[in-house]
This record gives structure tokens, sequence and C-alpha cells, in this order.
């Protein structure tokens, strides 16, 4: 923003300076979205308003702006200060355009580059991981390696970077995490789960029933370019009658088992396959909360079922925890990791 370029300017010893062709730009992009919102309003004021953000240190990169503010490029006494907007979809959008300056580019030939690698996790504790990390780390020395574990949307993700010449240790570490989390593990190469999920399918198409989701595994299948070569469609039977209506789940067994229940998965993903005509399908029903709960059926209790069309089948009634927001999150990874398991053809860990 206007206080950082300020701050970045007085370390680079720059004074900040009017870049007119970027207060132009700037001037435009505001002006484009008053009148997309059909706001009234005084094109000077509006200028006078936003001139700050075109003050730039002198001598800086001016970057375009993502959305309103302008990223900048900044020489300092041998170095470079990239200075980028705070919102992640400007700031990304960005990136690309500070990384090709030459003055970035002439740092970064400079400094010798890491290595980096991703590995994937589901359904092992996060405490499981750091002990089987220092087991590891008492067999071989795996000093050279940046290691740095966190919860990624229910998901266990070890991120290493390393300097070249650290192919011992990153064996050593490959190696133990393959011998001793190896059922957990589902990608070596920081793959997606649906990106796992669509190389598993190898040409089958895939379809999905959703209650308590809402569409979030739909979604999330279809967060995957070219998910059409495999992906069918989805249905979303929020009600008990869409339920019926929709997938054809027998309203008796709803009365009988309730919409939440394992019996009522099973149909759902019946339902889902015959619709589409689909090869593989995976059906999510489930109480989300914060109401709704019961003694035998708590609020985060969900059922899940993946099958196929040649009957082989996976299905799992667990208690996730979490608020509302939490468990719908947590359901759709747990869906695509059961569908994962029932492509591979073998149980999940218990």
């Amino acid at each position: 923003d206007d206080l950082t370029a300020e701050v970045v300017g007085r370390f680079a010893g720059r004074e900040l300076v009017l870049d007119e062709a970027m207060e132009q730009k700037i001037h435009e992009i505001i002006k484009g979205f008053a009148a997309r919102s059909k706001m009234r309003f005084d094109p000077d004021a509006l200028r006078a308003a936003n001139r700050k953000q075109a003050m730039v240190p002198e001598g800086a990169t001016a970057l375009d702006p993502m959305g309103t503010a302008p990223g900048l490029v900044v020489p300092a006494d041998g170095m470079v200060v990239i200075v980028l907007p705070g919102p992640p979809r400007e700031l990304k959008g960005m990136w690309p355009a500070a990384l090709s300056q030459p003055a970035v580019r002439e740092v970064l030939e400079r400094a010798e580059p890491f290595e980096a690698f991703e590995v994937r996790m589901f359904g092992l504790p996060e405490s499981e991981l750091a002990r089987v990390l220092r087991e590891i780390e008492e067999e071989a020395d795996l000093s050279p390696l940046e290691i740095t574990t966190c919860l990624r949307g229910g998901e266990l993700v070890t991120d290493v970077r390393h300097r070249a010449g650290a192919d011992e240790a990153r064996e050593a570490l490959l190696g133990g995490l393959e011998q001793k989390l190896g059922q957990f593990t589902y990608s070596f190469q920081g793959e997606a789960i649906e990106t796992v999920v669509a190389r598993l399918l190898g040409g089958r198409m895939l379809a999905v029933a959703e209650s308590c989701t809402g569409g979030l595994l739909a979604a999330r299948c279809t967060d995957a370019p070219g998910s059409s070569l495999w992906f069918s469609g989805g249905v979303v039977s929020y009600a008990d009658e869409a339920k019926s209506e929709l997938l054809g789940v027998d309203p008796g067994l709803i009365e009988s088992k309730g919409a939440v229940s394992p019996e009522v998965a099973d149909q759902m993903a019946d339902g889902a396959l015959a619709r589409f005509g689909a090869d593989a399908a995976c059906a999510v029903t489930g109480i989300a909360g914060p109401d709704g709960g019961t003694d035998e059926k708590p609020v985060g209790y969900v059922c899940f079922c993946a099958k196929l069309a040649t009957g082989e089948v996976l299905a799992r009634d667990p208690v996730l925890p979490g608020d509302r927001g939490d468990i719908r999150q947590r359901s759709t990874m747990v869906a695509l990791h059961l569908l994962r398991y029932l492509l591979e053809g073998r149980e999940p860990p218990r």
C-alpha cells in the first residue's frame, strides 16, 4: 500500500515521485468500477483521492495492478525489494510480472536455487507424523532438508525444500515415509486428491450425490482442469423428497432409517450411477449442525458410500469434528479419499 511504498523508499534512499502513467491506469480502473456499479462520482476528486497509490520510489518499476494498488520493484543497494498487494488474488496475479523484471532476475541468478517437493497424507494425526520424522532423523542425517508440516483442508502436508547435493537426505526421508506411513500417503509429488482420483479412474466416469455438502464435492471435482473427461455430474438432494425423486431413494427407507444413514447413502450412490450412467459414484449425507443432532446421530455424523458400477463398494459413517463449515469441508475430503481407496482396491487404514 502507500505506506509500504513510503517506508521502502526511505529504506532504499529514494524519494517518492508521481508515476503519471500509473496514475492514469488506476484512474481508469476506478472509473470503470464506478461505471459498472452505476455510481456517480467526480472524476477529478476520484483522481486526487487515489493519486497517492501512484507515488513510487524514484527509479522503481511499477507493476500493473490486479486491483487498484500497483506492485513495485525497488533497487536498494545491491538488493531488490518487491512490494505487492496483500490480497492473495492480486499478489498471485502480479508475482509472475515481478519475477520477470531484469533487476529481480539478476538477483535470482546470483542465488543457489532450492529444490522442493510435497508429500500429502490423509487420516493421520500430525503428532504421529512428527514422531515418525524424529525416528527417521535418528536413522539418517536430514539436516540438509527444510521440513515443514501442516494441516491443509483436512490433509497432512509435508513441504520439503533443499539445496543441490541433498539427494541422500531426500531419499532417506522419502524412503522412511513410504516404509512407515505409506498406507496414509497418497502423493509424493504434491498432487491434489482430485487429480489422483482422476488418474485412478483411468477413463471411467464419476457421478456424485450430495446432501450435507451441498455441492462442495462436485465443486472440488470440477476444480481440476479437464474434469469433463472423468466427471459426469452431481445431484444435490438436500430435502428427503429430492433424494427420492432425483435419486430413487425409497421413501420408506428414509422414514425407517433416517435421511442420514448408511442405507440411504448406499441408495444415493445407486441413484447417481443410474442417473448419469456413470462407472463410479460417491454419496454423502450427514448432520452438519449446529442443530439436528441426537445421541444416536450427533452433529458431525456423516454417511459415505463410494461404489463402482461393477459392484465394488466402500462405506463409512464417522463422526467428524468441527463446526458446520468444518464438517462440510471435511466431508468433501473424506468422500474423495474413500473413493480413492475404492479405486485402489484396498481398505482405508483404521
